[in-house]
């Protein structure tokens, strides 16, 4: 799995949206059901989402260059932040729209529009699995932020199932005309899956732009780092998340009566350590210091490694 295989997996979510968009709303609109218009909208924006995604991997794909030393990563995370905000405008939308039909007199929806559902939901879930399994692949937030879509868009199609079951069946079978507003409860209830779906997808981009810290990593980071025979102590270590990767800086100490050559070998021996072993980081960034308490301290003749040295390497 790679970058390109992401980018055709949004491709193809994005054209099956579009053609499920354009089905329900005439669903929707010819089979009188509010619970398919509200349904179709979502799917608009499962649309405008998946091109967002697609841009932002196409970006995110770009190798690194002198203006952006440590890629562009972290356009995926504005592309999945992206996606979180429009989830939130249709769950919004959906509410706003299923409350004014509460007030409208209308009669229940065609029983066709079932068929239009089911087909919907197998479609959205077939999608989601395979745009899942290619961003868990690739650790990619903006192609799980996609699959997400494509699992939210299943989710109201199948509350809009249900509503529209009741709206059709329930006036007939128990005589109580009121249960054709199913369709428009339905909706609502839709409404708040997609808010909890587009909450879910919000908060690790944020987390990534803002540069959190990935402490878990940052541990094995540690573990391996500390390893490497020559290590006496890493310290400041943090890791934090950019696109598909993990960037790390740490302060390594070693014997302060070590020379400049060989602390610089041993710092590139610990990042290649660390990125053999934990493919996840893709940028390690080593600050070199004496560690105190240990041997004479001096400089010898300015041969030790008195002075810090500093030492990073690129995206590979």
């Amino acid at each position: 799995m790679d970058g390109a295989s992401l980018q055709r997996n949004t491709i193809i979510g994005l054209v099956a949206s579009l053609v499920l968009t354009g089905v329900k709303l005439a669903a929707g609109i010819f089979g009188h059901s509010s619970a398919l218009v509200a349904d179709a909208i979502e799917s608009l924006a499962d649309s405008v989402g998946s091109i967002v995604v697609w841009q932002g991997i196409r970006v995110a794909s770009r190798p690194v260059d002198e203006d952006h030393p440590y890629g562009y990563g972290k356009a995926e995370a504005l592309s999945a932040l992206a996606v979180g905000a429009l989830l939130l405008v249709a769950a919004i939308w959906v509410v706003v729209k299923a409350f004014q039909e509460f007030f409208t007199p209308h009669s229940a929806p065609e029983w066709w529009t079932l068929l239009v559902l089911v087909v919907v939901i197998v479609v959205k879930e077939v999608l989601f699995r395979i745009v899942l399994k290619g961003a868990d692949a690739m650790e990619s937030d903006a192609a799980r932020a996609d699959a997400w879509h494509h699992r939210s868009d299943a989710i109201t199609s199948a509350a809009a199932l249900i509503g529209v079951v009741v709206a059709i069946w329930g006036p007939r079978v128990l005589g109580w005309d009121k249960l054709v507003l199913a369709d428009e409860a339905a909706a609502m209830i839709a409404s708040g899956m997609i808010f909890f779906t587009a909450i879910r997808l919000i908060r690790p981009s944020l987390a990534e732009l803002l540069d959190a810290a990935a402490h878990d990593l940052a541990e094995r980071v540690r573990v391996e780092a500390e390893s490497v025979e020559g290590v006496r102590l890493i310290e400041k270590l943090h890791v934090r998340k950019s696109g598909r990767g993990y960037l790390a800086d740490m302060h390594l100490h070693v014997d302060p009566e070590m020379s400049v050559a060989v602390a610089h070998a041993l710092a590139g021996k610990v990042k290649a350590t660390v990125r053999q072993r934990l493919p996840k980081i893709h940028h390690v960034l080593i600050h070199v210091e004496p560690a105190a308490g240990m041997g004479s301290g001096g400089d010898g003749g300015g041969n030790a490694a008195g002075g810090a040295v500093e030492q990073g390497i690129g995206v590979v």
